[in-house]
């Protein structure tokens, strides 16, 4: 091998790990300098909490009482035994856990996937990444379901299983 053979060889390695470097946050979805939290929004549609001065606050309208949520990190490993049968065999659930702002978030997207027969990072990348709501996300997949009953079924099952671990 000539000596600009092999100069050659080497800066295409070089080329091909920077671009590695560069391009692995986004393929991973690894983006731990991200500012922007991700949201999941059941029912409804998502408020801000930013209101200009023009514009007044709507009524507020009743609200029915519900158990509060149990404070549990989707890290958890009893939610994590809990959900194991929920997704693909052989699933690493420190990885399926991440990114989720809390356990219900984390276990109501595995229970819609279960449900739905939507896979569980299809539903993931939908509701963190592209910041749509269950329903959004189910409706997308499979627009002939009923994706706002799928989503409120989802969450009631995490909550049941969120009062199950802490109780």
């Amino acid at each position: 091998m000539t000596f600009g053979k092999g100069a050659a060889l080497a800066a295409g390695f070089v080329g091909a790990m920077a671009l590695g470097v560069w391009v692995g946050p986004h393929i991973t979805g690894d983006r731990s300098t991200a500012s922007v939290t991700p949201h999941i929004y059941v029912g409804g549609s998502p408020t801000t909490t930013a209101t200009s001065p023009s514009r007044s606050r709507p009524a507020a309208t009743p609200v029915t009482a519900r158990a509060a949520t149990p404070a549990i990190a989707p890290s958890s490993p009893d939610l994590q035994n809990q959900l194991r049968p929920l997704l693909n065999k052989g699933s690493d659930m420190t990885i399926a856990s991440e990114g989720f702002r809390d356990a219900e978030q984390f276990a109501a997207v595995a229970h819609a996937a279960r449900n739905t027969e939507i896979p569980f990072v299809l539903l993931k990348h939908r509701v963190l990444n592209e910041r749509k709501t269950l329903a959004a996300a189910i409706r997308e997949s499979k627009p002939e379901m009923n994706a706002d009953l799928e989503s409120r079924r989802a969450v009631a099952e995490a909550r049941s299983e969120l009062a199950k671990i802490a109780g």
